[in-house]
């Protein structure tokens, strides 16, 4: 069997079993935190398509998560819409935040993306907190209700399955675009923006589509998130949001996807236990494993799994699109050159 069907077959068992898993998870832990690990995961990939397959490190992804849900709740409330629709809303206006915030900043790399990102998401924090006639201020959105056409969805353990299909959904795209010719172009302007430049590929435009890519399925997550809890607080803007999905993304594996939905659970499972068990210092703790995973396991948890099943012959995230920086998952980015007849930048998987 070809490396190829291997990989294929094996992007379809991950699916397949991250669909059942996502299935059972409200059966086998309490399903207000079942969800916030499916939302969790969601926005982690979202934010892994943007750092470990664009090269673009984001500390201001919680605008895109708390503005989506301040959007999400203030249709839901006010509009009178189910929440199907108050949830795409979310979203949408999480796309279009994004869009003069990427285009001011995909120009730069490095930590001066970072900061600019986070300054952005701050300035975003601020509006909120003063605009108290829309937002709540400090007291947030409270309230905001689950309706769908009638249907009782108050009870944790159904909304969660309610909600589901919009992560799922979410995650697929995310699955889609790293495996699509524009994913392949991400990585190639990541590994080398130079060379892409310089092989006709508009790189400033492809990271200004990432960066809304990524910003709208933030936006889903936090539109969900809110729903699912009722309410949309200044926590959701504020930059510790933005560093714990950073965190998440490095715990499971930059640029794997899968990684973050296990960065997600762990994360989140143990500041559950934390809290239930009456612990206050719930920081020190989740600080001291992120020191402990980025020292002792580089690739994260999901990366060095993988690369020791490669070492034994095995290849469990064939289908994850690619590697972290710097493993041979990624170190194959495709820089085609353009095709004549084409459009610049454009190669025969984006023609047709």
């Amino acid at each position: 069997m070809s490396r190829l069907a291997r990989s294929g077959r094996g992007g379809i068992a991950l699916l397949v079993i991250g669909l059942l898993a996502a299935l059972v998870l409200p059966w086998l832990i309490y399903p207000p935190v079942a969800l916030d690990i499916a939302c969790w995961a969601l926005f982690a990939a979202a934010l892994d398509l943007l750092l470990g397959f664009t090269g673009l490190l984001s500390f201001g992804h919680a605008a895109f998560w708390g503005g989506s849900a301040y959007c999400t709740g203030l249709i839901a409330l006010h509009g009178g819409m189910p929440f199907p629709v108050a949830i795409l809303g979310g979203a949408a206006f999480a796309a279009l935040l994004a869009l003069p915030i990427g285009f001011l900043s995909v120009r730069l790399t490095g930590i001066y993306f970072a900061m600019v990102t986070l300054a952005f998401a701050q300035m975003i924090y601020f509006v909120a907190n003063q605009w108290r006639d829309v937002t709540g201020g400090e007291n947030g959105l409270q309230g905001i209700p689950r309706e769908l056409f009638g249907l009782d969805l108050y009870d944790p353990f159904f909304f969660y399955y309610a909600g589901l299909p919009f992560v799922l959904a979410g995650l697929l795209a995310a699955w889609r675009i790293v495996r699509s010719p524009f994913g392949r172009v991400l990585v190639s302007i990541r590994d080398n923006p130079a060379r892409a430049r310089a092989l006709g590929y508009p790189v400033d435009r492809y990271r200004l589509l990432a960066f809304v890519l990524s910003a709208a399925l933030s936006g889903t997550a936090g539109g969900v998130f809110a729903i699912g809890h009722g309410f949309a607080s200044l926590d959701g803007l504020y930059w510790t949001t933005s560093g714990q999905v950073v965190m998440m993304v490095i715990l499971g594996g930059i640029g794997t996807l899968w990684g973050g939905a296990i960065g997600a659970g762990v994360v989140v499972q143990l500041q559950d236990f934390l809290a239930t068990a009456g612990f206050e210092g719930i920081g020190i703790v989740t600080g001291s494993i992120f020191i402990v995973i980025v020292l002792l396991f580089r690739r994260g948890i999901w990366g060095t799994a993988r690369h020791l099943a490669r070492r034994r012959g095995l290849s469990p995230a064939g289908g994850s699109g690619g590697g972290p920086a710097g493993s041979p998952g990624l170190a194959r980015a495709p820089a085609s050159p353009r095709p004549a007849g084409g459009p610049p930048g454009a190669t025969a998987g984006e023609r047709c």
